[in-house]
């Protein structure tokens, strides 16, 4: 079996988003991976066809991460057809009260009384190692479990779908078979809304855990075609509706409200902004899930929020990261 050569580098996310993009459009022979390390750092992995020129390569990540940055990037030799595997074989399933975050090399591992959600690494950015995707799903289990018991999860369709992304592509799969749930919200008509939807994690784990509509935003064109095939992989599309926007004053948003669950795994500056053209859309008494947040960030996001009505209900802290959970 012929080798590839692998280039390596452990960044945070933003610096992984630049590079990926930068890659696809230097590099023709590229396949380029991001993924989250347990440790809540990114790990960057680059498969070459051919061998690179180094330090064509090295520039590249100079220019986007700085010269120190480069510096650390790493060469490797690796099987060809290998990597993907070796990739994801170091994620392991991630768990967040009922929900178990895992790629498809684990699908047979999830017990039957776990709400599985299937995302591979290489497809984009949004697994659930990290402290803000965990906190969001810890948070959605303990708004749905404040409305009724849950009973086993809902079963996932059949599902023949593909996606592609950098060279990486998801054959067909049927997921496993499980029992219905009691739904919470049990003779509601609730909407969901996630913003910054990324993979399509959280918007996914809600309507699995509901059965209920989920709009689902991202200002990053290929993120949305991933959430929306995600949905697919999941059983979930004909409940989870993915779009492009920047902001919330897109026509989608105000035929859709009120909404009486949001969710924002983003960072503070945006979560800020979005405050004012958020509010009008809540319905009374909704929650809304804030994240992307430092611990010592918690008190400017409050600040923000609070003024317009939003109280602080829980908040769940992950070591450097927190998530609040705020009603209306």
């Amino acid at each position: 079996m012929s080798e590839t050569t692998l280039a390596r580098f452990i960044c945070d996310e933003a610096t992984a988003k630049r590079l990926v993009d930068s890659f696809s459009e230097r590099f023709d022979d590229a396949a380029t991976a991001a993924f989250e390390g347990t440790d809540g750092r990114w790990n960057l992995e680059v498969h070459f066809e051919a061998p690179p020129d180094e330090e064509a390569v090295r520039l590249t990540v100079s220019q986007l991460a700085g010269a120190e940055s480069a510096a650390r990037l790493t060469f490797g030799q690796i099987a060809a057809k290998d990597w993907v595997a070796a990739s994801l074989a170091e994620l392991k399933p991630v768990e967040a009260g009922r929900f178990t975050v895992h790629g498809a090399h684990d699908r047979a591992r999830i017990a039957a009384n776990r709400i599985g959600i299937e995302i591979e690494a290489a497809l984009a950015f949004g697994t659930g190692h990290h402290g803000t995707t965990r906190g969001c799903l810890l948070a959605l289990d303990w708004i749905g479990k404040r409305h009724t018991r849950f009973s086993p999860p809902p079963e996932r369709g059949r599902s023949t779908h593909a996606v592609r992304r950098v060279g990486v592509a998801l054959q067909s799969v049927t997921p496993p078979r499980r029992s219905a749930p009691t739904l919470p919200f049990q003779g509601r008509v609730i909407k969901i809304l996630d913003i910054g939807t990324g993979t399509g994690v959280l918007a996914i784990a809600a309507a699995r855990s509901f059965r209920r509509k989920v709009l689902a935003s991202d200002i990053d064109r290929e993120a949305v075609a991933i959430a929306r095939g995600n949905a697919q992989l999941n059983g979930v599309s004909p409940f989870v509706t993915c779009i492009r926007a920047k902001g919330l004053t897109g026509f989608t948003f105000r035929q859709t409200a009120p909404f009486d669950l949001v969710f924002a795994n983003i960072l503070l500056a945006p979560l800020k902004a979005l405050v004012g053209p958020l509010r009008p859309l809540l319905a009374p008494g909704a929650h809304v899930v804030l994240s992307g947040l430092l611990a010592d960030q918690e008190n400017a996001a409050l600040a923000a929020y609070r003024p317009q009505g939003l109280k602080l209900v829980r908040r769940f802290p992950l070591g450097e990261w927190v998530t609040l959970v705020l009603r209306a």
